[in-house]
């Protein structure tokens, strides 16, 4: 069954697969990666039983140091950089229409945001040098880096309270929570490395300052690829910098409507002496979907990853006292997008689950 599993994390690579075929075959196919992903992933997690067993303790250690998991993770940077090169060589040597654009794009987005920024979070936890700088080359194809910062240090300090950006609040929709995490995420991230500077006695002002090397980094980076395209075309190639922003803004959009479903209504009691209780597995939605755990190296078990942020994704346990999503991400995603469906569906949920697991807890 481990086996099994192993290969499952594989999965992810149909993504790719699927948007280079598909934009080859042409037609309807240029659609399949759409196709597959808010309808196939869906109906087969609906269709195959969900995945609520866990690692045996005994096992944990010797599978949470297993180098495959790692591998796997490092392998999809290459994956990714590849795939994004070659959307801007198709977008710099062929005239595409309009559909044509807007099916290439989203598709892009779908692998560097949907998988590329669900790998970068999970190396993005990691210690090692490596790791992190994978994180952020993920990141910088994204435009999102100061992510790093602002989930590490900010999203999973105040996940869960009035203070953090990506938690959405009850009744709260997709697009105003997009709105406010976008902007208080990013100025949050300054916030933060402002002090973490301050601490250090570094001037603001420095190459030092992470912020301003992220900021800087995504620009560095299409500017280079822009120039040598346009030298090898001898021409302008601006759509190539036009793909790069708007794959960018729908990708790290797809990471916030995640944030929103993730941590819905979710809240943390303020104790006495004006601190929140500590983080534990009931303050975060959990999916147990067994196909799109595969996909998303089991980002959906964010309960245990929140309560154990150390945790690597292949050893995440399932939790039944977890508040529960109905479907895995790629199914709720599209009801965030609808809010009266999410409302009508998600409230009542909420509330019934609070009503269980609180009074429960007193009696």
């Amino acid at each position: 069954m481990r086996f099994i599993k192993k290969i499952g994390f594989f999965s992810a690579l149909i993504l790719p697969f699927l948007l280079v075929s598909g934009y080859y075959l042409g037609g309807i196919n240029r659609w399949l990666i759409h196709i597959f992903v808010f309808i196939a992933v869906p109906l087969m997690d609906f269709i195959i039983s969900t995945d609520t067993s866990n690692i045996p303790k005994e096992a944990v250690s010797q599978v949470a140091k297993e180098r495959f998991y790692k591998l796997v993770t490092f392998f999809w940077v290459y994956i990714q950089l590849a795939i994004l090169f070659w959307g801007f060589y198709v977008v710099a040597t062929e005239t595409l229409s309009a559909w044509e654009w807007v099916s290439l794009t989203t598709g892009m987005a779908l692998i560097t945001g949907g998988i590329g920024i669900t790998v970068a979070h999970e190396l993005g936890h990691k210690k090692g040098k490596l790791e992190q700088f994978y994180a952020k080359i993920l990141l910088m194809t994204v435009c999102y880096m100061h992510f790093v910062i602002e989930h590490n240090r900010g999203h999973h300090v105040k996940v869960a309270t009035p203070e953090d950006p990506a938690t959405s609040r009850l009744g709260e929709n997709f697009y105003a929570f997009w709105l406010r995490s976008v902007r208080d995420g990013y100025k949050s991230a300054w916030k933060l490395e402002r002090e973490k500077l301050e601490r250090k006695s570094i001037p603001f002002f420095s190459f030092k300052n992470e912020m301003i090397q992220f900021s800087l980094a995504p620009i560095i980076f299409i500017g280079v690829i822009f120039i040598g395209f346009s030298l090898a075309l001898d021409r302008w190639v601006w759509e190539v910098p036009v793909f790069f922003f708007m794959q960018s803004f729908l990708a790290f959009s797809l990471l916030e409507a995640v944030n929103y479903l993730e941590h819905y209504g979710m809240e943390r009691k303020l104790l006495a002496d004006g601190r929140y209780e500590r983080v534990t597995p009931i303050h975060s939605w959990n999916a147990s979907h067994r196909v799109s755990n595969f996909l998303l190296f089991q980002l959906q078990r964010h309960s245990d990853h929140h309560a154990f942020a150390h945790k690597p994704y292949q050893v995440l346990n399932h939790y039944d006292e977890s508040p529960q999503l109905p479907a895995g991400y790629s199914a709720m995603i599209i009801l965030a997008f609808f809010p009266p469906v999410w409302f009508s569906i998600m409230n009542p949920r909420l509330e019934q689950w609070k009503e269980k697991t609180f009074q429960g807890s007193v009696q």
